[in-house]
């Protein structure tokens, strides 16, 4: 699993010239789901992400975590996050969840965000999308499940 996490100011999806999702501060996510993911790998990435103390507290210092600072989530699936490009200058995309896992485990992704407290805005997985967002900071961490040995 991989997630790029932005601390915004603001972020929404767009969807059909729709606004599907907004939020006003916290965390814009961009999700991707690989094939060896399973629901223990969303709830431990869904744990670490409410943790990340990358907030900044009255000393403005980032010492606090998404819910102490009053943040939202919009979470947007991304399976390009999985893109191949080692060959070429058309990458490919099949280290990439089939769309089946993707979708169901995206869902348990951002349930489990709620379960743990926070506010979750969501695009739609396998939408064309327009995402638009103030980075805040900038603080931008790319989290990887390999990496974080989930």
């Amino acid at each position: 699993m991989r997630v790029v996490a932005q601390r915004v100011t603001s972020a929404s999806v767009t969807i059909d010239n729709t606004v599907r999702g907004a939020i006003e501060g916290g965390f814009m996510l961009l999700v991707g789901i690989g094939p060896d993911d399973n629901e223990q790998t969303v709830a431990k990435m869904a744990a670490k992400i409410a943790k990340l103390r990358v907030f900044s507290d009255d000393a403005g210092k980032m010492n606090q975590n998404i819910s102490a600072a009053g943040g939202e989530v919009l979470s947007i699936s991304q399976f390009t996050l999985y893109a191949d490009a080692r060959k070429g200058n058309r990458p490919g995309f099949t280290d990439a969840a089939k769309p089946e896992l993707g979708t169901r485990l995206y869902d348990q992704f951002n349930a489990d965000l709620r379960t743990l407290g926070l506010t979750v805005a969501t695009g739609e997985f396998g939408a064309d999308m327009q995402v638009a967002l103030v980075n805040d900071g900038p603080v931008t961490m790319i989290l990887d499940s390999e990496v974080l040995g989930f």
